[in-house]
């Protein structure tokens, strides 16, 4: 077969969480023979239990618990396909975790956590390469390790993408000629030939590589909602499905909230201009959203994005007033804690910024070792309990009245920080944690009504 025309399909966590989650997956790759190269996570609830496997310090009783529950979610798939030597390598790959979890309670390292996290996606691959045989589709596991080669930074590792290029052409693509291939998401090989993790959205970036390195057509990426929505729809019932939209909106909603991609997935699409479709693996047939360059309609407000968890550090100073240098040591302290800053306002002698806080690791940072450095500079303010609004859109900054049917809407509600202009597709702002769903509904319904 010609790979002419290259689909590369990516099924998330609840799509191959059991058997019937998994058939439903491999009627979507029958269906279409442009699908040749599937990418899978983790069955669903796997990966929550091999991060907590990979701590240290886990009680022996507790690591023979944590396996059981693995082994049970896997079984409860085996068992309907009774392949006796697809069962004999699980059960070979249990043992391995088993050793390697025991290993890391004597010797806790980054390495074996890397390698413990591995074992969702190799079991999941395997389990899907043998759902798809069930079905009539000529398929095969392959180890993306062989052609996913990244550095050492485990947990987070750095994919070498000329590599990745030069591997995908010699190892990939002749057996993609021939048959369907499924392979893993997340994990990488450094140059010991140890195991690494790309990091949170990692799946999805493995796949958006994965296309982009074959010069892929198309990136489909399934998951368990009708594409991206206008909104959370766990907020309001009036957010719908969009059809489309450009790369730029659709990164812009990433990176502030919108939790069905990963903003890391956009960048190899965008480099490569590859359309990339997201659906649900539940309902295909319901259609899902088509990311891609050129789009038919830029509306002026085309979503609202909500990203919890927000806190709002403020530095001032009466030196920064006509002074050169003051935001540079600020920015230095920063960098030094690997601390990345969201957004920022300037006035004459302070300056607004915001940090994502996922589980409260950057908040104990702020508490802390930074704010003392800081105070050094400056007097600090440290503000927790924030949620981000982003109002993502086309030419906002351009456009008449924006404000005002922004803020006419959320009388009521305190805004805490503005931040407009740097972008041509947002427009954002802080407000209580606890009056973040009031403002999307209240906007959602007069912007999208």
């Amino acid at each position: 077969m010609s790979l002419n025309n290259l689909t590369v399909a990516k099924f998330g966590g609840t799509s191959v969480a059991d058997f019937q989650a998994m058939l439903r997956c491999a009627d979507i790759v029958k269906n279409d023979a442009t699908n040749r190269l599937v990418v899978v996570s983790a069955s669903s609830g796997v990966t929550n239990l091999l991060v907590r496997l990979s701590q240290q310090n886990i009680p022996a009783s507790e690591q023979q618990s944590i396996l059981a529950n693995i082994s049970d979610i896997q079984q409860n798939i085996l068992v309907q396909l009774n392949d006796q030597q697809l069962s004999d390598e699980i059960s070979v790959l249990l043992d391995e975790l088993a050793e390697h979890a025991k290993a890391q309670g004597i010797n806790h390292s980054k390495s074996i956590a890397d390698t413990i996290l591995s074992y969702g996606e190799q079991m999941s691959s395997r389990i899907f390469a043998k759902v798809l045989q069930s079905v009539g589709v000529d398929s095969a596991y392959f180890d993306v390790r062989q052609v996913m080669k990244t550095n050492s930074l485990y947990g987070q590792a750095l994919v070498d993408i000329e590599q990745l290029q030069k591997n995908a052409k010699e190892y990939l693509a002749p057996k993609l000629q021939h048959q369907v291939l499924v392979t893993q998401g997340f994990i990488g090989q450094n140059e010991q030939g140890e195991t690494t993790t790309l990091g949170r959205g990692g799946s999805d970036y493995s796949a958006a590589l994965l296309a982009e390195a074959l010069t892929a057509n198309n990136l489909a990426i399934w998951t368990d909602v009708v594409g991206i929505f206008t909104t959370d729809p766990r907020i309001t019932d009036q957010a719908r499905s969009i059809k489309e939209i450009s790369f730029g909106e659709a990164a812009e909603m990433a990176t502030f909230g919108a939790k069905i991609l990963h903003p890391a997935t956009l960048i190899p699409a965008m480099r490569q201009n590859i359309p990339v479709f997201v659906g649900s693996s539940k309902e295909p047939e319901k259609g899902g959203t088509r990311i891609q360059q050129q789009v038919e309609s830029r509306p002026t407000y085309r979503s609202i994005a909500l990203r919890r968890e927000q806190t709002l550090v403020t530095v001032k100073s009466p030196a920064m007033l006509h002074a050169s240098g003051f935001l540079a040591n600020v920015f230095a302290v920063l960098a030094k804690h690997e601390l990345s800053v969201d957004l920022i306002t300037t006035s004459e002698i302070s300056v607004a910024m915001t940090f994502d806080n996922p589980e409260g690791s950057t908040q104990a940072l702020l508490n802390s070792t930074v704010v003392q450095e800081l105070e050094q500079l400056c007097e600090v303010s440290v503000e927790h309990g924030l949620s981000l609004i982003a109002v993502v859109g086309n030419q906002i900054h351009r456009t008449n009245g924006v404000g005002t049917s922004i803020f006419d809407t959320l009388k009521g509600i305190n805004v805490r920080m503005i931040c407009q202009g740097a972008s041509e597709h947002n427009l954002c702002f802080l407000v209580d944690e606890q009056q973040a769903n009031e403002a999307v509904e209240k906007l959602h319904s007069s912007l999208f009504a």
